[in-house]
């Protein structure tokens, strides 16, 4: 049984009107990629879009392998409730940020939880995207649920990797996350949210709440 209201990010947003449809739909938290990629937005990008969003909705930003001091100072600038880190960051890294840290762990063949061990105590969650070599995120491309098992009890999950408004039941009824992240399954078009998306997308992460309560 799920106990939880299941948290919905939707990362990716480059835009104020995009963030803004974002909240309408419901999101619990939008997402800014302050990295290199298709979704890549500069700081005053980030501050256009994020500026929208009201309090007691999260604002995180992403970030590959950045200078500490670069991921700090846009944390403050950005005044973000959380940063999510792609790239190969250690568990001292995380420790230093000064905001809580989301680590993403890249599940392909063999992953397996003894992995994240290390990041114990130093992560607010952990989150799990697919593995596609040469990419950081962002693939459109899902990963096998269902071998996903023994998720130790500490790790506050968050899954990502090809959510859409059709397969996010199926993958919070395989693993019972605390969250789920969506960004190109809720796009219009690259770089552009489409509204219908975003409302169909948290409604069924709502629905699937309530059919496992």
């Amino acid at each position: 049984m799920r106990q939880h209201r299941t948290r919905v990010k939707i990362c990716g947003v480059t835009c104020a009107s995009d963030a803004q449809a974002a909240v309408a739909a419901g999101a619990d938290a939008v997402g800014v990629v302050l990295a290199d990629g298709p979704r890549s937005v500069s700081i005053d990008e980030a501050l256009a879009a994020l500026e929208v969003v009201p309090p007691f909705v999260g604002r995180v930003g992403v970030f590959v392998d950045a200078p500490l001091d670069e991921v700090r100072d846009a944390a403050s600038r950005l005044r973000l409730s959380a940063v999510q880190l792609h790239g190969d960051e250690d568990p001292g890294y995380c420790r230093e940020v000064g905001v809580s840290v989301i680590k993403a762990f890249k599940v392909g063949t063999g992953f397996a939880f003894p992995a994240i061990e290390p990041f114990r105590g130093s992560v607010a969650a952990v989150l799990l995207d697919t593995l596609v070599t040469g990419k950081d995120g962002g693939t459109g491309i899902t990963f096998p649920w269902q071998s996903i098992t023994d998720v130790p009890g500490w790790a506050t999950l968050v899954i990502a990797g090809g959510l859409t408004p059709v397969n996010v039941g199926a993958a919070m009824n395989a693993m019972r996350p605390f969250g789920v992240d969506v960004s190109s399954g809720v796009e219009e078009r690259p770089r552009h949210k489409d509204r219908e998306k975003l409302r169909a997308f948290v409604a069924a992460v709502r629905a699937a709440d309530e059919a496992a309560s």
